[in-house]
């Protein structure tokens, strides 16, 4: 099957930086990572799609296929080579591990406004937007959460990967006037301007010792190192080729669709939200089953906005 999330640079990028740097091969598990955020965002609504979204939502339309596959490969253990059977096997074993997702750790939401776009439903059900936690039951993996977001209308259009490592026992130099310490994270930006980028803390200017955040980047289209190819273009080629590394093993969407199963056919009903944030908010007007409900599916630090290109 082909899904073209597997063919961009910063996917693709989840295996070669993980597994082509010795320094990153210790710290790739439940010790020192604290969570996984996995980010789709858009700023859009449906289009002219509203018939079709009826049909799907937010979850078929991305979560069971492209970022279920991207949580994968961020979760997968290193292959015994690079051929396309070991990594179709090794992302298999992670799509066997994911837990069956529960109502309780999904929240779903629709844009305010929706109902009214051509071809929906005026008393639509359908969610725009959604948030879960996951869980990997493996040995690397156990106790670690993996959130994934994506809606439509939201604040902006962003795709991205943040890993988040957890802090030091001890937050020497830490700024006091931080809102919280500045955790190191790895973040693979998908969109806009494709690249990666590690944030680290180090001494700020000044007489005081106090550490402030910055960012060591990559960037993909910096022209540094010629024009890159188009995702389709890349897995096309494959397929001539009879290259199936990129590609979706059957077996692989069969374990998406077992996670996804439970909360597609009944998560609750959806909460409307405001076009241009970051989907439903946490209401103080809400029973507290409900609170916990949308705690959830939010990690405990909050969700690392989405950086976008050009940005500091």
């Amino acid at each position: 099957r082909i899904d073209h999330f597997l063919g961009k640079e910063p996917t693709l990028d989840l295996l070669v930086f993980r597994m082509a740097n010795a320094m990153f091969h210790p710290a790739w598990d439940r010790h020192h990572i604290a969570s996984v955020q996995i980010t789709m965002a858009e700023d859009f609504g449906v289009e002219d799609r509203g018939r079709f979204y009826e049909e799907v939502g937010a979850i078929r339309d991305v979560v069971q296929n492209h970022l279920l596959q991207v949580l994968a490969l961020v979760a997968m253990e290193p292959p015994i080579d690079t051929s396309a059977r070991e990594l179709a096997e090794e992302k298999m074993k992670v799509m066997r591990a994911v837990r069956t997702l529960e109502p309780d750790d999904v929240v779903r939401g629709q844009y305010d406004g929706y109902r009214d776009e051509p071809g929906v439903a005026p008393d639509s059900q359908v969610e725009t937007y959604v948030a879960l936690r996951a869980w990997v039951d493996s040995w690397r993996w156990a106790g670690v959460p993996f959130y994934i977001r994506a809606g439509k209308r939201l604040e902006v259009t962003a795709t991205e990967v943040v890993v988040e490592f957890e802090n030091p026992a001890r937050m020497f130099y830490a700024d006091p006037r931080a809102m919280r310490p500045h955790s190191n994270h790895l973040r693979f930006r998908m969109k806009p301007g494709e690249g990666v980028s590690l944030l680290v803390s180090v001494k700020g200017p000044g007489e005081s010792i106090v550490s402030q955040a910055v960012d060591l980047r990559y960037e993909y289209d910096s022209g540094r190192d010629g024009p890159h190819q188009d995702a389709y273009a890349r897995l096309i080629g494959d397929a001539l080729r009879g290259d199936q590394t990129l590609f979706a093993r059957a077996e692989s969407v069969e374990e998406a669709w077992r996670v996804v199963d439970p909360v597609v056919a009944g998560a609750g009903p959806v909460r409307t939200y405001r076009p241009g944030g970051w989907g439903p908010d946490l209401h103080e007007d809400l029973r507290p089953p409900e609170q916990e409900h949308l705690r959830n599916a939010t990690p405990s630090g909050g969700w690392h906005r989405p950086l976008l290109a050009g940005e500091g």
